[in-house]
C-alpha cells in the first residue's frame, strides 16, 4: 500500500492511501501530501506545521518494488514498523532523502 507518515516523538504515524484516493498521492503538485494531509490528521492541539516533524513516503517503482522516501533523522529502527503499517510483502528500498522536501526540525 502507498502512503506517507510521520515520526512524532518515537511515534510512527502511518496513513494508507484509499483506492482512487485524490488527494495525498503524489510528492508535488495539486495532490501534494503531507502538506494537505496534515491539517487532517495533526495530533490534537498540536501547532507545528507538516513539515516539522521527520517524515517520509511510501510508494512503488516502475517494477512494483515498494520504496521508503523518508528524512536522515527517521531512526532505522521505524523501518520494520513502516513495513508492517503499510502491508508491504517484498523487502523495500530505502532512500534517505535529505533534500528540502522532506527537511523538518532536526535539519534547522
Amino acid at each position: 500500500m502507498r502512503g506517507v507518515f510521520w515520526i512524532i516523538g518515537d511515534e510512527l504515524k502511518a496513513y494508507i492511501y484509499e483506492d482512487g484516493a485524490e488527494y495525498g498521492v503524489a510528492k508535488s503538485g495539486k495532490t501534494f501530501n503531507h502538506k494537505l494531509l496534515w491539517e487532517h490528521v495533526k495530533p490534537a492541539k498540536c501547532s507545528r506545521a507538516f513539515d516539522y516533524y521527520p517524515r517520509g513516503r511510501v510508494d512503488y517503482n516502475g517494477k512494483g518494488i515498494p520504496v521508503i522516501y523518508m528524512n536522515p533523522h527517521v531512526d532505522p529502527k521505524f523501518v520494520e514498523q513502516i513495513v508492517k503499517a503499510f502491508g508491504l510483502a517484498d523487502d523495500p528500498i530505502i532512500r534517505y532523502d535529505g533534500s528540502d522536501h522532506y527537511k523538518c526540525y532536526l535539519d534547522r
